[in-house]
């Protein structure tokens, strides 16, 4: 009647009264239990209480044969009691009631045999659960005889237990095998066991991407004649699920038509689940949401997960309906939910998927996420009441600024972010905040033409030298609050554009790791600190806290990674504020002041001042590039490759105006020990990645090595130099090891797979470092034309013995040993062989193979290069997107011109050659217009009008030539005037990869 209070009263009564000795007593036993159970799994003190009362009820009925039935009844209420701690880390709470309960039905000859083998077999996912595989062998020796005697049914799983966990030794193995099976049971454990293993391959295949393996055993379910609706709903979800993996690609970069596909899918499980839930299966229902789950997971970005309101909320709906024991699931689906609801301003909603989530997190996964979500929740709902802590002020004001609308001025956005890091440090944070602050910089009475830099430098070194002694004198104080609050501001102040603000949050939260990482050296180096009262407070940090740090948990780890990539970006604003990009040098400023005649300008670095702030530019390259490393560091030591991914990808990016301009060798050191991370964490399945940043670094080591090069068009075959200074024993151990770090790269491109390998051109690249620090090795490459020469595998790529001859080709007469390459006929039947991967590469091949043929006055095989070339390169043009098509574009421009010069060099006298090779000539010009290349029309216009120079003496040759110079002097125009529009106003950008 749902009133506990009258039976609470009820049985106080009863137990006062000490009445006769009855069933009703046991009955009162019972009820009481029932009365404390407990709430949540989290109170073992009422569990143990109200397990005694059931034990107080077993004791009392198991001595009387007519009180039998309260130990059945009491088995069933105990189970149902303790259903919520079947779930991981409970399980061993229940061992002991359990295994008595057990037992005393034994002691009972309860006549419910399948209840008592129901309750074995819990009573062994206990055992198992727990970690005791001794005591699980020891029950199994009794319960396995059980429940083969009086529940044969039950005993094939108890047998799959054991035989899964090695409960059974061999010889006991092979007699239950021997004198279990008969001929009619085969077939049908056969049958069952063919579906089975269906699901089981199809799921395998699924989580191993195999499309094909997982289609057919979809198509083998189907064509089993199955009338079980639970067994059709889960083949449904499979099917789902195949969709889902063949959108994975493009769902990744989130293609329109994609994300709008998987979204459709999300929809048809939906009502999927709801098939489920009217056919009541437990089983099936899992089934679904975890699909559901899987399904939803890619979508989950904060401007799409509103689309997943309904679909995870019912997920969280049914599974509460049917007490799931997949709390971790549940938890997580909540917490998507709290995200979900937030995004929307549905603040209770919020609360209230954020306390089932806490209420589901009995492991602690998530206990710090959960802790602070609740507590900024908490204060969301009171953002006009002013709260006492500092670090809920600072909450409170983020949050005020979170909901300012864009029209919102900066210096209110502002304002709000700044009042944040003055409630946190209120010492300090102004302080290091106006150390951007150009009106608090004072030149004194010197005005030279350094002093402002100079005066902006140390002002800002001395400011921001103040935060390190804001950690010192808070001490250990709420530290993890601190880092989760600093980590949000500086996220905050960078998606809103206030950088100062972000630079100087991403400082105080950096604080904590860099005493972290400095105690971690300290430790791994072997140093102590002396014993001594204040010992604690000299490094800023409790000791508690000290000892939390040094087993910091992954989240917070992954914190000060994420805060890390934004005080890099943060810091590579603020040299582009100065006037420099990263790890780049300033330009010293004009000198304004008029001087008289023969006045000698000071060299500026003979400055002091100026030298003061060149090394502070200095040191704030080195910051952002030490902050990406050390993010790399933290993915290494957490075993999360995406990290240790975005820190390569943040390098090369910010750095790709150094590599542009052969400027690697400034980055070897960092490239270095970001690929010693990678190799420590794996790639990641990112081969492209991989492959850029071994070519980097190979490039880099060998570039300071390579003599300047002669201008291609002033080389002249000639016989290979056999005699050349070979290089001394520094540099060759560096391109040593620049041919090792190329040969790691190339030799992971072993997988049957395309997205198993290094694609082609990044394979190009490689190959293109690998043949020159061969060269400069003077290493000759063998007749197999691969890198790995000494493998026994024959099948070496074509592809890649076309390319590294193209290379040995043109890395020969520059004044180095040439190689012995193979005849260029040779390399264009290879060539036309090959069965290329990537287009580009193919047209630029026979770019590559035109241009040689024609260097080696092979007429034939240049133009039958350069036709193929530009049939295909046409094809291309209207395929590819604009970026691609510039490329094209250059790639046929300068084809045609080849093919043009290699008719002119053989006319022999022919007029009707020479308007061919003018109107390959035009072709060429019509190319590089398309590409935007001045430089490939004002080529291509010479070598037409050249070409034509001996034919205008005529009249009628003018004329004709007269429609085309108009046509060639409009594409001239054309590509000056978008010349000009490309180089407008240069807006810096960032490139991702």
């Amino acid at each position: 009647m749902g009133q506990p209070d009258v039976s609470e009263d009820c049985i106080q009564m009863y137990f006062k009264a000490k009445g006769p000795v009855t069933q009703f007593l046991g009955r009162a036993h019972l009820c009481r239990a029932q009365l404390c159970a407990p709430k949540s799994t989290e109170n073992l003190e009422e569990f143990e209480n109200c397990v005694t009362q059931y034990m107080k009820a077993i004791n009392f009925a198991k001595g009387e044969p007519r009180y039998h039935f309260l130990v059945y009844n009491a088995s069933v209420l105990y189970w149902q009691m303790v259903r919520p701690f079947l779930k991981p880390g409970y399980h061993h709470h229940l061992i002991s009631s359990l295994s008595q309960i057990v037992n005393v039905l034994n002691q009972t000859e309860e006549e419910d045999k399948e209840w008592q083998a129901e309750l074995m077999l819990e009573l062994l996912e206990c055992y198992l659960q727990a970690g005791k595989k001794e005591e699980a062998a020891k029950f199994c020796a009794t319960a396995a005889p059980f429940i083969k005697a009086n529940v044969p049914r039950k005993y094939r799983h108890i047998f799959s237990v054991m035989v899964r966990h090695e409960l059974l030794d061999e010889l006991q193995l092979k007699e239950e095998k021997r004198t279990s099976i008969s001929l009619s049971v085969t077939y049908h454990m056969n049958v069952l066991n063919a579906i089975l293993l269906l699901f089981e391959l199809a799921r395998l295949s699924l989580t191993l991407k195999c499309e094909q393996i997982s289609s057919d055993c979809i198509s083998d379910l189907k064509k089993i004649d199955s009338q079980d609706p639970g067994k059709l709903i889960e083949i449904k979800c499979l099917e789902y699920e195949l969709e889902a993996l063949g959108l994975e690609s493009k769902v990744k970069v989130y293609v329109r038509a994609a994300v709008e596909a998987q979204l459709n899918i999300v929809r048809r499980l939906d009502i999927t689940l709801q098939r489920a839930v009217r056919l009541g299966d437990p089983g099936v229902i899992h089934v679904v949401c975890t699909t559901q789950w899987n399904t939803c997971l890619p979508l989950l970005q904060h401007n799409l997960r509103h689309h997943l309101r309904k679909p995870l909320a019912n997920v969280a709906d049914v599974l509460e309906k049917v007490d799931s024991l997949m709390v971790l699931l549940r938890c997580q689906v909540h917490m998507e939910m709290v995200h979900i609801e937030e995004d929307e301003d549905r603040l209770e909603p919020a609360m209230w998927h954020l306390q089932k989530a806490m209420r589901l997190d009995g492991l602690g996964l998530y206990q710090d996420q959960l802790r602070t979500a609740f507590n900024r929740l908490y204060l969301c709902t009171r953002l006009y009441q002013c709260p006492e802590r500092a670090e809920d002020k600072a909450v409170v004001a983020i949050e005020q600024a979170k909901k300012a609308v864009p029209k919102d001025s900066v210096r209110k956005k502002r304002a709000l972010l700044v009042n944040a890091g003055l409630a946190l440090a209120p010492d300090t944070f102004q302080i290091v905040l106006d150390s951007e602050n150009e009106a608090k910089v004072s030149t004194g009475k010197t005005r030279g033409r350094f002093s402002f830099l100079f005066a902006k430098a140390r002002h800002h070194i001395i400011s921001v030298d103040k935060a390190a002694g804001h950690l010192w004198r808070l001490g250990g104080e709420n530290a993890r609050d601190r880092i989760q609050i600093w980590a949000e501001l500086a996220k905050v102040a960078r998606k809103q554009g206030v950088w100062d603000v972000c630079r100087t949050a991403c400082r105080f939260c950096l604080l904590y790791d860099d005493v972290r990482a400095k105690r971690a050296a300290r430790l791994k180096r072997g140093t102590r600190k002396k014993r001594g009262g204040d010992s604690a407070a000299q490094d800023g940090w409790g000791h508690s806290e000290v000892m939390s740090q040094r087993q910091a948990s992954p989240s917070l780890l992954r914190k000060f990674a994420e805060v890390g990539f934004i005080n890099a970006e943060a810091t590579v604003h603020l040299l582009r504020s100065e006037g420099v990009q990263l790890n780049d040098h300033p330009t010293p400023p004009e000198d304004p002041s008029q001087h008289s005649a023969g006045y000698t300008l000071e060299c500026p670095e003979d400055n002091t001042q100026w030298v003061v702030y060149r090394t502070w530019i200095e040191s704030l390259s080195r910051g952002a590039m030490d902050s990406w490393l050390r993010c790399a560091e933290i993915g290494r030591e957490i075993q999360e490759g995406w990290i240790v991914q975005n820190a390569v990808v943040y390098v090369l990016n910010h750095n790709r105006h150094l590599i542009v301009a052969g400027r690697q060798r400034e980055l070897v050191d960092a490239l270095d020990h970001l690929l010693s991370i990678v190799k420590a964490t794996g790639h990641n399945g990112d081969f492209t990645l991989l492959g850029m940043l071994c070519n980097t670094l190979a490039r880099g080591l060998i570039i300071n090595w390579i003599p300047t090069q002669v201008p291609e068009k002033s080389r002249r075959p000639m016989r290979p130099n056999l005699f050349h200074a070979p290089l001394d024993s520094g540099a060759s151990a560096e391109v040593r090891t620049a041919v090792e770090v190329c040969e790691f790269a190339l030799n992971l491109s072993t997988g049957t797979e395309p997205e198993e390998e290094v694609p082609l051109s990044t394979q190009q690249q490689l190959l293109a470092t690998w043949v020159k620090a061969r060269q400069l090795l003077q290493q000759q490459i063998g007749p197999r034309l691969g890198a790995d020469e000494q493998s026994p595998n024959e099948d070496v790529n074509s592809v890649t013995r076309v390319l590294v001859a193209l290379e040995m080709y043109s890395c020969n007469g520059l004044g180095l040993m040439d190689f012995s390459v193979p005849p260029l006929a040779q390399v264009v039947e290879m060539a036309s062989e090959c069965n290329w991967s990537d287009p580009l590469v193919e047209l630029q091949t026979l770019t590559r193979l035109t241009h040689f043929a024609h260097m080696a006055h092979d007429h034939e095989v240049a133009m039958a290069c350069s036709q193929k070339a530009i049939q295909m390169g046409i094809r291309l043009l209207r395929m590819f997107s604009r970026a691609e098509t510039q490329l094209v574009a250059e790639m046929l421009s300068t084809t045609a011109c080849i093919q043009g010069r290699s008719t002119l060099e053989n006319l022999r006298g022919r007029k009707q050659l020479r308007l061919a090779a003018a109107r390959s000539f035009m072709a060429s010009a019509r190319f590089g217009g398309i590409a935007g290349s001045s430089a490939l029309v004002m080529l291509a216009v010479r070598q037409y009008w050249n070409a034509w120079l001996p034919l205008l003496s005529s009249a009628a040759n003018r004329r004709k030539a007269k429609t085309v110079v108009q046509r060639l002097i409009g594409i001239i125009n054309k590509t000056e005037a978008k010349k000009q529009v490309c180089h407008g106003p240069n807006l810096a950008c960032l490139l991702y990869l």
